[in-house]
């Protein structure tokens, strides 16, 4: 008689540091390969499931799923964005979970901690952009924001950009600048880093590479700041002021078309009739498969706008489990032994 028994592996946030998933270059290189595969159509990439609990605070928690099809792995990223957690409770903002699931008879392989693969995907995707818009001869990067995201894209930036030798940082306060140099600093001794005091246009006036990684619902970034030949990064939602996109020579998405539903500048712009469809140069996946050009002059001033793309976390999270599973690590978990009703004690286990 077949074995009824159905089994995943979980695997904790240590498990996958453990496995040596906190890998960059890993990331970037899985993205731009399923990439490639969503243009070639090898991925189904529905709709997310959005519940927002309050609109002030902008409390959520999101179901996005994916279906790698040469892998033949249908996975789902539940994640949860509690922007006031640091303030409130001193905790993350952000806290996911992934399963993954084979599609030969549909059953779960894997449930894994996802805030490290969420996290990994957002610096993968800027430093993918940065790596076809920003200069190649940068020297010096600027952050408004000092969090996860933001600590996150400099070690992708620098995976790409290895002339990086100075990072500006602009927080909401000095300590949190100071954690940002005391944690990234040792990780990148060959870099200078300089806290602002809180002050953005110190951040950012002059840097070769911009990034905005806040919470924030504001232009924070100015137009003036930006020089030609700039990169500019925009990770959250309105980070810049309008100008800031309508002096850039060229603008690129992860995936415009999703990016008009949502609530980025660029998405202000476009349903206030000041950005068009004609305005954007390209989504990401056009520069990496080569159909449209990157950076093609030094003075360009480049604009990305990333809003996510779950086909890419799923992509991470199953490179991290494979890595993991080669590494013999993870708790084997039984989801169950046999079927309901072929229980031996089944009769006692009933309540009619």
């Amino acid at each position: 008689m077949a074995s009824h028994r159905v089994s995943f592996t979980y695997l904790s946030q240590e498990d996958l540091l453990e496995a040596g998933c906190f890998d960059l270059r890993m990331a970037i290189e899985v993205a731009e390969k399923t990439m490639l595969a969503y243009e070639d159509h090898r991925i189904l990439f529905p709709e997310k499931i959005v519940q927002i609990f309050d609109q002030a605070t902008q409390n959520r928690i999101n179901c996005l799923p994916a279906t790698l099809l040469d892998e033949q792995i249908c996975g789902a990223k539940w994640v949860s964005v509690f922007p006031r957690n640091p303030k409130l409770h001193g905790v993350q903002n952000l806290s996911a979970i992934f399963v993954l699931s084979e599609i030969e008879k549909g059953f779960p392989v894997a449930v894994m901690e996802g805030t490290l693969a969420s996290n990994m995907r957002v610096a993968a995707v800027g430093a993918i952009a940065a790596k076809h818009l920003a200069r190649k001869d940068s020297q010096s990067i600027g952050f408004i924001g000092a969090g996860e995201q933001a600590k996150m894209h400099l070690l992708g930036m620098k995976v790409v950009r290895p002339s990086l030798k100075e990072c500006r940082v602009s927080a909401k306060t000095a300590e949190e600048e100071k954690q940002f140099i005391d944690e990234l600093s040792p990780l990148l001794p060959d870099m200078t880093f300089i806290s602002t005091n809180t002050v953005a246009r110190d951040a950012m006036e002059g840097a070769d590479i911009l990034v905005t990684a806040t919470s924030a619902q504001a232009p924070l970034l100015k137009a003036e700041w930006m020089k030609p030949g700039a990169f500019y990064s925009h990770i959250g939602g309105w980070e810049d002021e309008y100008k800031v996109a309508q002096q850039c020579d060229k603008i690129v998405c992860d995936d415009w078309e999703t990016v008009t539903h949502r609530t980025q500048t660029l998405s202000k712009m476009y349903a206030e009739g000041l950005l068009s469809h004609s305005d954007i140069h390209a989504d990401l996946h056009e520069l990496v498969s080569g159909h449209k050009p990157g950076r093609e002059s030094e003075d360009e001033r480049t604009y990305f706008n990333a809003v996510g793309l779950a086909y890419v976390d799923v992509a991470i999270a199953l490179a991290m489990f494979k890595r993991a599973e080669s590494a013999h690590i993870g708790q084997p978990l039984n989801l169950q032994e046999t079927m309901v009703f072929e229980h031996e004690d089944i009769i006692s286990r009933i309540r009619l």
